[in-house]
């Protein structure tokens, strides 16, 4: 995993339609079941930044083009999300958990986090939820080929992206510390 010092480095100044960022904007990102929800929610706790969870805004708004038969699971219409969001992402301040992150804009976020969750405690976690199958081995195999860390790093600029372990409680209060610092960095840099 990147360490915390290679992020701390990173204070990007963004100006979005002419309006400056006063906080900023956090991606977490990372295969389903790694604890993305959960340190989002604490984060946003503990900061005062919006938390969304891209999959219940989903879900509220009906923002689906379609049902995935083989995953048991609606499709996500990704340009309606682009467009439900795109208002609340240009004054900044807001942490997006998806376990995508291809289709936003590379503009929405000053750092991106991949969680990652070694394989043993993943397949506990997917299982507790009722993931089997097919659902169950790709979502594992996603984790084991780093398929979410290598889309953050082909999406974003190298330098936003980090991987964040996540396998226990420890863990999360360690990136939730990290994470408050950079931010509290990144908004005494930016203002």
């Amino acid at each position: 995993f990147r360490g915390v010092a290679c992020f701390f480095s990173v204070t990007t100044f963004c100006i979005q339609k002419g309006v400056t960022m006063r906080r900023p904007n956090i991606l977490l990102t990372g295969t389903p079941g790694v604890g993305k929800t959960t340190l989002g929610k604490e984060l946003a706790a503990r900061t005062n930044l919006v938390y969304i969870n891209v999959g219940d805004l989903a879900k509220e708004g009906q923002l689906y083009e379609g049902y995935d038969e083989e995953y048991e699971c609606p499709v996500l219409d990704e340009d309606q999300v682009i467009d439900e969001l795109e208002d609340k992402m240009t004054d900044g301040g807001v942490i997006v958990d998806y376990h995508s992150c291809d289709f936003f804009p590379e503009r929405w976020f000053n750092i991106v986090f991949v969680l990652r969750t070694e394989n043993s405690f993943l397949y506990d976690r997917l299982e507790s939820r009722g993931y089997r199958g097919k659902k169950l081995q790709d979502n594992i195999q996603c984790e084991i080929f780093q398929t979410i860390y290598e889309e953050a790093m082909s999406s974003y600029k190298e330098e936003i992206v980090h991987q964040l372990p996540s396998n226990n409680p420890e863990d999360m209060e360690q990136n939730l510390d990290q994470i408050i610092q950079w931010i509290e960095q990144w908004i005494k840099d930016n203002n």
